[in-house]
């Protein structure tokens, strides 16, 4: 071969080698972009998944924390009516006390005047005498029974208000409470 040939090969080689060169740094270079592109795609990806779980997750805390407020809230209330039920129970126990100690003291009194208008009628002399003391005594023990029935009554009717207070004080704080749309 000669030399032009050879000079004329080793052109056409050095030639279609940096053709060959240049579209490998084409693909190369485009190969580059894509694979930053991907790499942008998964960047961008990855931090939208972690906004969505930071989100998440301050939604989900936000959650827990009405929760436990909820929570807290409804057991200092449920504590609330235990107090009020103890006070009512109290009040409720120191009227029937009161109440039981004003029907005995009244029981004994009766009783007493029971046994004194037995030894009066022992020392009657006439049936007419005796009669007019009956008359007296029953008509008297009458109107004292109406007089301690209505002072029952009314003791008793003043407990139950007492007593019920504390509830019904329990009762209205729950409808306000409770009540309110939130």
């Amino acid at each position: 071969m000669s030399a032009t040939k050879t000079k004329a090969a080793a052109a056409a080689v050095t030639e279609a080698t940096t053709e060959a060169s240049a579209k490998i740094e084409a693909v190369a270079e485009a190969s580059a972009k894509n694979f930053e592109k991907s790499i942008a795609a998964v960047r961008e990806g990855i931090e939208k998944a972690t906004k969505g779980l930071e989100t998440s997750q301050a939604k989900l805390k936000e959650g827990v924390e009405k929760a436990v407020k909820t929570s807290e809230e409804v057991l200092a209330f449920s504590k609330g009516n235990v107090e009020a039920l103890i006070k009512a129970t109290q009040i409720y126990s120191t009227g029937i006390q009161d109440i039981s100690k004003h029907f005995a003291a009244s029981s004994k009194a009766s009783l007493e005047e029971s046994v004194a208008f037995s030894k009066s009628l022992l020392g009657v002399k006439s049936v007419k005498e005796a009669v007019d003391l009956q008359t007296g005594f029953t008509k008297s023990s009458i109107e004292k029974a109406v007089a301690q029935s209505n002072k029952l009554t009314d003791a008793s009717v003043k407990l139950a208000e007492q007593a019920i207070a504390p509830i019904t004080a329990r009762i209205s704080l729950a409808v306000e409470t409770f009540g309110k749309t939130k």
